[in-house]
């Protein structure tokens, strides 16, 4: 789960990742305008976008407390034997429902722990503790087995070949990862907190990757630029659960199943430069 920081005293807004992946798919699905393309293939793209966490769904479900807490597991703090159970189980679903989508959340997977093919300098296979390394390593092995496979029966149809182009298809890689750490953005610091971020790398679908800036602004809308979206504005919304850390953990999944969801809401717009 994504654990938000919170002011003093107040309560976390905590995020299941399944949660998480469904704002970053609104965000696939508005971008796209006539200095930046829409992603190819357009529905398929969106799907693995929006269900990149999918494999989540078992973990979160055990709403399980971090001892030093009192609060779910943050993500950077989940056992590892979860991520491993994670990083298999959304490619799984994703290639259910398309080989195209099995491919991206594969390279997902593998990007998460090889420094995100290059685009980040964390590199998570480089921390990961020895006893814990074998199980890794096998992992990445079955991933990057997984896409051979799915890339030779994508190439094998002439109506998806084109889609695993070295550069179609890093394109699409780099798309999603905006699209997950601008959810991110938002979802791990709580509003007050905010600050001007940068995100580089995002293709315009032309040959030209930008960096793409996002500025909270006093009427509580987030100003971004270049504007890669469609329409005058964006709005995302992330469900989540206002929680407080329970002292001994006592019952916590009760606690938090009893617990209803709640929104926060996102206004995207576009920077002042263009027009705004």
């Amino acid at each position: 789960m994504i654990v938000q920081t919170a002011a003093p005293g107040q309560p976390h807004f905590v995020v299941e990742q399944p949660d998480h992946a469904r704002a970053c798919g609104r965000l696939a699905a508005a971008f796209g305008n006539d200095a930046f393309a829409a992603p190819t293939p357009r529905d398929l793209f969106i799907f693995t976008v929006t269900h990149h966490d999918e494999g989540w769904v078992p973990v979160d479900a055990l709403a399980e407390a971090a001892p030093t807490t009192g609060l779910p597991y943050h993500l950077t703090q989940t056992p590892l034997p979860y991520l491993l159970r994670t990083g298999k189980g959304s490619p799984d679903f994703n290639e259910a429902h398309h080989p195209f989508c099995g491919l991206l959340s594969s390279m997902h997977t593998v990007g998460l722990f090889n420094g995100r093919y290059g685009l980040s300098d964390f590199v998570f296979i480089d921390r990961i503790p020895a006893e814990h390394k074998p199980a890794a390593d096998a992992l990445l092995a079955a991933e990057v087995a997984r896409q051979e496979r799915l890339k030779a029966a994508l190439r094998a149809d002439p109506t998806t070949a084109a889609w695993t182009e070295d550069v179609a298809l890093f394109t699409n890689y780099k798309l999603l990862q905006f699209f997950d750490t601008l959810g991110l953005y938002f979802q791990l610091t709580h509003a007050e907190a905010r600050r001007p971020a940068r995100f580089l790398n995002v293709p315009d679908g032309r040959g030209t990757d930008h960096t793409v800036t996002v500025t909270p602004q006093p009427d509580d809308s987030y100003a971004v630029s270049p504007w890669c979206f469609a329409g005058d504005e964006v709005e995302v919304v992330t469900l989540g659960r206002y929680l407080r850390p329970q002292p001994g953990l006592a019952d916590f999944r009760a606690v938090f199943a009893a617990t209803p969801k709640e929104a926060q809401r996102y206004r995207l717009v576009p920077g002042r430069e263009e027009g705004r």
